[in-house]
């Protein structure tokens, strides 16, 4: 086991950082307008009064204020990290200090990683938060007995939306779940512009490389792929984008994007940056075919997108040249990674700006009073938060940013309810 503080209530890398946490924290609460309005009302109303929280997120300062606000609304909080690398320890170390149960640290092994889901299992959540679907997997395979006690619970990300249709169309998933990803003001503005920067500031501060020039590849053109590409031709990069989709691969063409498959691309591209939800997606048949000195990330939630171990298998050598910037030796020529192929933007960077995430843990937070509110209502499966609770959040965005927008008359209003009046 890694040295890492541990008690019965948390497992981190050191409590001495709490106040760094603190401070991190205070400055990101300034990009969070929206949060802190539905923290004001948490903290007069107590919606979530004597309901406990189970949480799989990674542990970043916006996650510290999404969890501050649950606990302001009466909640108590468990929380474990959804990715080995994503965990800020300053942050989970706030937490610890302010009497939060957290199990997370930077760099966890599988062992621990999972070590930390049954921790948060064992606080016997009636909600669920979770990102990827790990912990709400981990409940149903291991301990049904804790399902029949679920109110309800949300996903973050993509994928565990993905796995929680699968788990649905099977007939497994016991309890409703709402797909926060699903969110316009989530997965428009998380994905496209969270994910197009964050990914992007990952690979360089991993590399320190110049994009403007560089040959680009984007492997998926979803939300998080038009956000990478788009970011990317902004830097100056010539971007290729790589898709198993039509009607996605016609977009990206028309977006004036070079569109081809992985093993053309493989010749062509200097970076390769995926974003597809799906393994493999970059395989070591494609890597053969790459020039020597490629750089390898993934922005996708789990670290099977690059054929990691297939690097690892056929590697002649392998060193760390910068902090989680390794160098693969295959063949005559060396292929870099970015933070083990796992997401790039929190192994090797910050995650999402603060502004962007305000919206998207606006509608987790909203999605937990949802399910607390209609408990017993909702049957168990894959839901949508309510359009009008998603409207709201996009309302006091725009507030919080001093922009008003125009509202229809009842006239206009009228007429777009009606069918008889034509030309």
């Amino acid at each position: 086991m890694a040295n890492i503080h541990e008690t019965s209530s948390y497992s981190i890398r050191d409590i001495s950082l709490a106040e760094t946490g603190r401070k991190n924290i205070a400055f990101s609460i300034t990009e969070l307008p929206v949060l802190t309005i539905i923290k004001r009302r948490f903290e007069q109303e107590k919606p979530l009064k004597g309901i406990r929280v189970g949480m799989a997120l990674h542990i970043t300062t916006e996650t510290a204020y999404l969890v501050d606000t649950l606990v302001a609304g009466g909640a108590s909080v468990a929380i474990c990290s959804c990715n080995p690398l994503s965990t800020q320890d300053d942050s989970s170390a706030y937490l610890a200090k302010e009497g939060v149960q957290v199990f997370g640290y930077k760099g966890e092994n599988k062992e621990d990683y999972y070590r930390f889901i049954e921790k948060v299992i064992a606080f016997k959540p009636q909600v669920t938060v979770d990102d990827g679907c790990d912990l709400v997997k981990t409940l149903h395979e291991k301990h049904p007995e804790l399902l029949k006690g679920m109110i309800g619970g949300s996903e973050e990300t993509t994928t565990g939306v993905r796995r929680l249709q699968a788990m649905a169309k099977a007939g497994q998933l016991k309890y409703p779940m709402i797909a926060v990803n699903d969110n316009f003001t989530k997965h428009l503005f998380d994905n496209y512009y969270g994910t197009g920067q964050s990914a992007i500031d990952g690979v360089i501060r991993a590399s320190n490389i110049l994009f403007a020039g560089r040959i680009v590849v984007v492997v998926g053109y979803g939300d998080c792929g038009k956000g990478v590409a788009t970011r990317a031709k902004g830097l100056g990069a010539q971007v290729i984008v790589t898709e198993v989709d039509e009607k996605r691969g016609l977009q990206a063409v028309m977006d004036g994007f070079r569109v081809m498959p992985m093993l053309e691309a493989a010749k062509l591209g200097e970076v390769f940056i995926t974003v597809t939800g799906n393994k493999n997606v970059v395989s070591m048949d494609a890597i053969r075919l790459m020039k020597n000195s490629v750089i390898l990330a993934n922005a996708g939630h789990f670290d099977n997108e690059i054929d990691v171990h297939g690097l690892e298998k056929n590697a002649s050598e392998i060193e760390e040249m910068r902090p989680l910037f390794k160098r693969f030796r295959i063949g005559t020529k060396d292929v870099y990674l970015c933070g083990e192929g796992r997401l790039v933007n929190l192994a090797c960077a910050e995650g999402h700006p603060s502004s962007v995430l305000d919206m998207s843990f606006a509608g987790q937070a909203l999605a937990v009073e949802y399910l607390v509110k209609n408990k017993g209502k909702l049957a168990p499966g894959v839901v949508h938060l309510p359009e009008e609770i998603d409207n709201n959040i996009a309302r006091l965005k725009l507030e919080s940013m001093g922009v008003k927008i125009d509202h229809l008359s009842p006239e206009q209003n009228a007429y777009l309810n009606e069918w008889q009046e034509g030309t």
